[in-house]
């Protein structure tokens, strides 16, 4: 039994095949230098294609890093300003400030407890039950 499987060559081993035999050389010489010319021309435009895209991708990355370089400037210009005014902001902070006098602190002591009591008091009142305007419906004092 031959199998039929039939074994398709690349371009370069086309042309070695037609270089080693003379009988169907020029055949395979003509086929493998054809094949080789046409991946190298699917080749380059491949190479071409894709140095467009890239050179395309580079240039929108150098508007980005322009902008993001931009923007980090400004960022640190307004750094150093804060920076470059700190030492005022420090003694500001550090100037001596008036202290609340006891006496109002004691008032105000004195005016939430008042506060607190008299709010106490009023839920106190509300929390008792009102005295029925009705009579008892069971006799207060029991038989013996």
């Amino acid at each position: 039994m031959s199998s039929t499987t039939r074994e398709h060559l690349t371009p370069g081993q086309r042309l070695g095949r037609g270089l080693k035999y003379s009988t169907v050389g020029p055949v395979d010489v003509t086929r493998g230098a054809v094949g080789l010319s046409v991946d190298s021309v699917r080749s380059s435009a491949a190479w071409v294609g894709d140095r467009y895209r890239r050179s395309k991708v580079a240039r929108q990355l150098r508007e980005e890093l322009s902008s993001a370089q931009q923007v980090i400037a400004a960022e640190v210009a307004a750094a150093q300003e804060v920076v470059a005014n700190l030492p005022e902001v420090l003694q500001k902070a550090r100037k001596p400030r008036r202290r609340v006098r006891p006496w109002l602190l004691a008032g105000v002591g004195v005016a939430l407890l008042a506060g607190g009591a008299v709010t106490f008091s009023i839920l106190r009142r509300s929390a008792q039950p009102d005295p029925s305007p009705l009579p008892p419906s069971v006799e207060v004092t029991p038989k013996p």
